[in-house]
């Protein structure tokens, strides 16, 4: 049986998708949307991270805490997942980044790597894979493959609008990973584009349509 496949039902999310999606949308407004949903899907990939125990002194007295005891690795693929890496990196300064270059071949819609910085001792409980879309699953696929071959122990998908056909793909290849995505949407077009979708996220966020 895959891993489980969350889907963002909150008020407040589902109102920013609607303005992420929209065309109108500038790019400064439309990275200011990528970080805040992005944040949200961060602490619901991350609900299961493992804690220690901590006391910590409050003004009045001690008080008994908890921080996280395990390292997180952030691996937003490029250039699209970057405004998601930073929206991560600023909720936990002590992740690591850990940058990864694919594009899609628009003839074989086929993922290509073209950097890949992953440190041979990366010492990883968890490697979050950050893509906003997920449409043919090429890329997420080719990016966990990458880090299940340095030994990252657990893995997780987090993107922003997915395609049925990209979810699908994802779990057959890898149904060990869970998902955790803004939405799923209609379908691929005939050019593996997510409709209804946002356009080109990379575009979007750096101005660049």
């Amino acid at each position: 049986m895959p891993a489980p496949v969350f889907v963002a039902d909150h008020p407040l999310v589902l109102d920013k998708l609607a303005r992420l999606r929209h065309r109108d949308t500038p790019s400064p407004q439309f990275r200011e949307l990528v970080y805040e949903i992005t944040q949200f899907l961060f602490y619901e990939a991350t609900r299961d991270v493992q804690l220690r125990r901590v006391v910590v002194p409050t003004p009045l007295a001690d008080a008994q805490c908890h921080e996280v005891a395990e390292k997180i690795g952030l691996v937003p693929v490029l250039r699209a997942g970057l405004g998601m890496a930073a929206a991560m990196h600023d909720a936990l300064p002590e992740a690591a980044v850990w940058h990864l270059g694919l594009y899609r071949d628009h003839a074989t819609l086929k993922p290509v790597t073209y950097y890949n910085k992953l440190p041979p001792n990366h010492g990883m409980d968890i490697g979050l894979v950050l893509d906003p879309m997920l449409a043919t699953g090429g890329s997420a696929n080719a990016a966990i493959d990458i880090l299940k071959k340095a030994g990252v122990p657990r893995i997780k998908f987090v993107g922003l609008i997915a395609a049925p056909e990209g979810v699908a793909a994802l779990q057959a290849a890898h149904p060990d990973v869970p998902a955790f995505l803004g939405a799923v949407d209609e379908k691929l077009n005939e050019v593996g584009y997510i409709v209804p979708g946002l356009g080109d996220a990379g575009d979007r966020q750096f101005g660049t349509v």
